[in-house]
Protein backbone atom coordinates (compact mmCIF):
# COMPACT_ATOMS: atom_id res chain seq x y z
CA UNK A 1 0.00 0.00 0.00
CA UNK A 2 1.26 3.32 -0.96
CA UNK A 3 1.65 6.09 1.61
CA UNK A 4 -0.46 9.65 1.16
CA UNK A 5 3.14 11.49 0.87
CA UNK A 6 4.19 8.81 -1.69
CA UNK A 7 0.93 9.21 -3.53
CA UNK A 8 0.96 12.60 -3.71
CA UNK A 9 4.02 12.41 -5.99
CA UNK A 10 2.97 9.53 -8.45
CA UNK A 11 -0.33 11.00 -8.67
CA UNK A 12 1.03 14.09 -10.98
CA UNK A 13 1.52 13.95 -14.32
CA UNK A 14 4.80 14.44 -16.35
CA UNK A 15 6.91 16.29 -16.65
CA UNK A 16 5.39 17.72 -12.97
CA UNK A 17 6.26 14.17 -11.13
CA UNK A 18 9.66 13.19 -12.02
CA UNK A 19 11.06 17.41 -11.28
CA UNK A 20 9.15 17.03 -8.01
CA UNK A 21 10.27 13.59 -7.32
CA UNK A 22 14.77 15.09 -8.12
CA UNK A 23 13.73 17.83 -6.21
CA UNK A 24 12.11 15.90 -2.93
CA UNK A 25 15.67 13.66 -3.08
CA UNK A 26 17.79 16.97 -2.89
CA UNK A 27 15.87 18.86 -0.69
CA UNK A 28 16.80 15.64 2.04
CA UNK A 29 20.11 15.04 0.83
CA UNK A 30 20.74 19.03 1.25
CA UNK A 31 21.53 18.14 5.21
CA UNK A 32 21.28 15.15 7.31
CA UNK A 33 18.74 17.29 9.69
CA UNK A 34 16.14 17.31 6.99
CA UNK A 35 12.96 15.12 7.06
CA UNK A 36 10.00 15.23 5.24
CA UNK A 37 6.20 15.06 6.77
CA UNK A 38 2.89 14.44 5.03
CA UNK A 39 0.98 17.34 7.06
CA UNK A 40 -1.87 19.68 5.61
CA UNK A 41 -2.51 16.87 2.30
CA UNK A 42 1.32 18.37 1.24
CA UNK A 43 4.71 17.40 1.51
CA UNK A 44 6.49 19.51 4.07
CA UNK A 45 10.42 19.51 4.47
CA UNK A 46 12.03 20.33 8.33
CA UNK A 47 15.03 21.49 9.20
CA UNK A 48 16.14 20.23 12.95
CA UNK A 49 12.39 19.24 13.49
CA UNK A 50 11.16 22.94 12.41
CA UNK A 51 9.13 23.43 9.30
CA UNK A 52 11.23 24.97 6.33
CA UNK A 53 9.45 24.26 3.41
CA UNK A 54 7.23 22.59 1.69
CA UNK A 55 6.20 21.30 -2.39
CA UNK A 56 2.87 22.41 -4.04
CA UNK A 57 1.38 22.95 -7.72
CA UNK A 58 0.42 25.93 -8.79
CA UNK A 59 -3.16 25.96 -9.62
CA UNK A 60 -3.20 28.56 -12.64
CA UNK A 61 -0.32 27.18 -13.67
CA UNK A 62 0.40 23.74 -12.93
CA UNK A 63 3.83 24.39 -12.30
CA UNK A 64 5.60 23.50 -9.30
CA UNK A 65 6.41 26.03 -5.98
CA UNK A 66 8.47 25.45 -3.31
CA UNK A 67 7.24 27.83 -0.40
CA UNK A 68 9.62 28.78 1.65
CA UNK A 69 8.19 28.90 5.61
CA UNK A 70 10.67 31.79 7.00
CA UNK A 71 10.61 33.62 3.66
CA UNK A 72 9.45 36.42 4.88
CA UNK A 73 12.91 37.36 6.54
CA UNK A 74 14.82 36.19 3.42
CA UNK A 75 15.80 39.09 0.84
CA UNK A 76 16.19 37.03 -2.01
CA UNK A 77 15.25 37.96 -6.11
CA UNK A 78 13.47 35.14 -6.92
CA UNK A 79 11.44 34.94 -3.84
CA UNK A 80 7.88 36.19 -4.17
CA UNK A 81 5.83 37.03 -1.02
CA UNK A 82 2.39 37.30 -3.46
CA UNK A 83 -0.31 37.57 -1.58
CA UNK A 84 0.81 35.84 1.43
CA UNK A 85 1.99 37.25 4.67
CA UNK A 86 4.80 35.40 5.73
CA UNK A 87 5.96 32.70 3.65
CA UNK A 88 7.73 33.01 0.26
CA UNK A 89 7.89 30.88 -2.93
CA UNK A 90 10.22 29.99 -5.69
CA UNK A 91 8.38 29.18 -8.93
CA UNK A 92 9.84 26.43 -10.95
CA UNK A 93 9.29 25.30 -14.44
CA UNK A 94 8.77 21.47 -14.72
CA UNK A 95 10.35 21.45 -18.50
CA UNK A 96 13.52 23.07 -17.60
CA UNK A 97 16.58 22.10 -15.04
CA UNK A 98 16.00 21.98 -11.68
CA UNK A 99 18.26 25.06 -10.37
CA UNK A 100 19.71 22.95 -7.32
CA UNK A 101 22.56 26.39 -6.84
CA UNK A 102 19.72 28.61 -6.35
CA UNK A 103 17.69 26.43 -3.73
CA UNK A 104 20.84 25.60 -1.67
CA UNK A 105 22.00 29.15 -1.81
CA UNK A 106 18.00 29.80 -0.47
CA UNK A 107 18.22 27.04 1.66
CA UNK A 108 21.69 28.32 3.23
CA UNK A 109 20.08 31.57 4.09
CA UNK A 110 16.99 30.22 5.74
CA UNK A 111 19.13 27.87 8.02
CA UNK A 112 20.83 30.75 9.63
CA UNK A 113 17.61 31.45 11.01
CA UNK A 114 16.85 28.28 12.49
Amino acid sequence: MISELDGYYVSKEEPVRSFLLALRQHILKYDDQMSETWTHRMPMFRYKGKLLCYLWIDKKTYQPYLGIYKGIDIEHPLLGLGNRNKMKVLNFNAEEDIPFDLINEIFGMAAKLY
